[in-house]
């Protein structure tokens, strides 16, 4: 049974790990945090776990105080998997460290802010033990259907190369004050600042170039230098007024810190950002982008359009989906691709039950039962599973650490290309 460590969890990603109850991993938790708003808001969070009327958890936390918890952590041992999720300036750095110390690390995105952090990334992913970062993305239904179609010469084709559009389009599309586990999300103050969260380019980027390289390059171990070439990046701002970072952090005003980003007394956050390169010849389009107060019955939002020689996939989700994402094989002239996907659908029964595919104007779509589109909190839990399973099994895949290098290093070269 292993038994989970808490480092400093000021992201409420942190407690979503312990969103559902484990039979591998101890009740008992422990906590390594100073005193503050980030620890008090972890410990409401599991106790509103222990405490809901369907399928309570019976999480105990041992908070342990000390001058510094990481040092305390590592000394005293008290468990086998270290969990951080919280400021990413120092993340990687602790990893590191970690890792080095023999614990297992599993540690929400992004791994660093800047290519400053990039020297820890081969320690801290040079195995064993295990370090993993926390992809929840591979855990939601419309990607991983996406993921089999891409992988379907007989409904996709290949990916389109050359030409004026990229092969991949995938967008992130999230707001600064929004609803959590049925709550008003309270982030701490530091989330606003860039030089700790991380910027447009860094933070929600890590997501996209996952599902980029799952897509592409699947089970193969990447290198940057020889896999990616033709980058280019740009970022861009969210304006966050007084009253939006009152209302989102529970601040009365802007920190000091926070003081090089304001303008005519509104701050200006970069949290925007897109990418441009080509993967192992595949052009890749991806864009992070932040709104400021997330208009009820919306939600994140993840389209994508993916472009084959046989079909284009498009991931739609916005209004004209009522904020429900839907998936949609769209064949190019001449192809036909109904009979192989229909065999397709009934081939995936095993793992989609229930799945089905309609025709629409311009090709097919997707019926995707209730059942099988989870939430995005549920996925945390899901990580944890196949994290462990990593680690009872002593191994993991080839792929898994070259790529979490991989995509670190593009998104900190594609920022230092932006700032240039």
């Amino acid at each position: 049974m292993h038994t989970l460590l808490f480092y400093e969890p000021g992201h409420f990603h942190a407690a979503l790990t312990l969103r559902n109850a484990n039979p591998r991993v101890c009740d008992d938790v422990h906590l390594y945090a100073r005193p503050g708003r980030d620890r008090e808001k972890f410990l409401a969070l599991v106790e509103a776990f222990n405490t809901r009327s369907e399928q309570p958890t019976r999480w105990r936390v041992h908070v342990h105080e000390g001058g510094d918890p990481l040092a305390s952590l590592i000394e005293e041992r008290r468990g086998d998997v270290a969990v951080l999720a919280g400021r990413n300036d120092s993340k990687l750095a602790a990893i590191a460290r970690l890792h080095a110390a023999g614990f297992n690390v599993l540690a929400d995105k992004p791994w660093l802010v800047s290519g400053d952090a990039l020297p820890f990334l081969e320690q801290a992913t040079s195995g064993p033990p295990l370090a993993m970062d926390i992809m929840t993305e591979r855990h939601e239904v419309l990607a991983c259907l996406r993921k089999r179609l891409v992988a379907s010469p007989a409904i996709f084709g290949e990916f389109i190369r050359g030409g004026e559009q990229p092969a991949i389009e995938i967008a992130s599309i999230h707001h600064l004050f929004k609803t959590v586990n049925d709550r008003p999300l309270e982030r701490p103050a530091w989330y606003y600042d860039v030089a700790v969260q991380g910027d447009g380019l860094t933070d929600i980027q890590s997501h996209l170039a996952d599902q980029a390289q799952w897509m592409v390059t699947g089970d193969a171990v990447n290198d940057i230098d020889a896999d990616v070439a033709r980058l280019g990046a740009r970022r861009w701002c969210t304006s966050v007024p007084i009253d939006l970072f009152r209302d989102s952090t529970g601040e009365d005003a802007y920190p000091e810190a926070l003081a090089p980003y304001i303008d005519d007394g509104v701050l200006e956050l970069p949290c925007n950002g897109e990418i441009d390169y080509t993967l192992d010849g595949v052009r890749v389009r991806q864009r992070a982008e932040w709104g400021q107060r997330e208009p009820p019955g919306t939600g994140d939002r993840h389209p994508a359009t993916i472009r084959g020689t046989r079909a284009t996939l498009h991931v739609r989700h916005g209004p004209e989906t009522d904020f429900v994402g839907e998936l949609d094989v769209e064949p190019v002239a001449g192809a036909d691709v109904e009979q192989a996907l229909r065999s397709a659908v009934r081939d995936w029964q095993d793992a989609f039950p229930g799945l089905d595919v309609v025709p629409v104007d311009d090709g097919f779509r997707f019926v995707i039962p209730d059942a099988l589109r989870t939430s995005h909190e549920s996925h945390f839990a899901m990580v944890l599973e196949n994290f462990l399973d990593y680690v009872d099994a002593g191994t993991w895949p080839a792929w898994l650490s070259p790529g979490i290098r991989m995509r670190y290093t593009l998104l900190a070269r594609a920022q230092a290309l932006a700032l240039r």
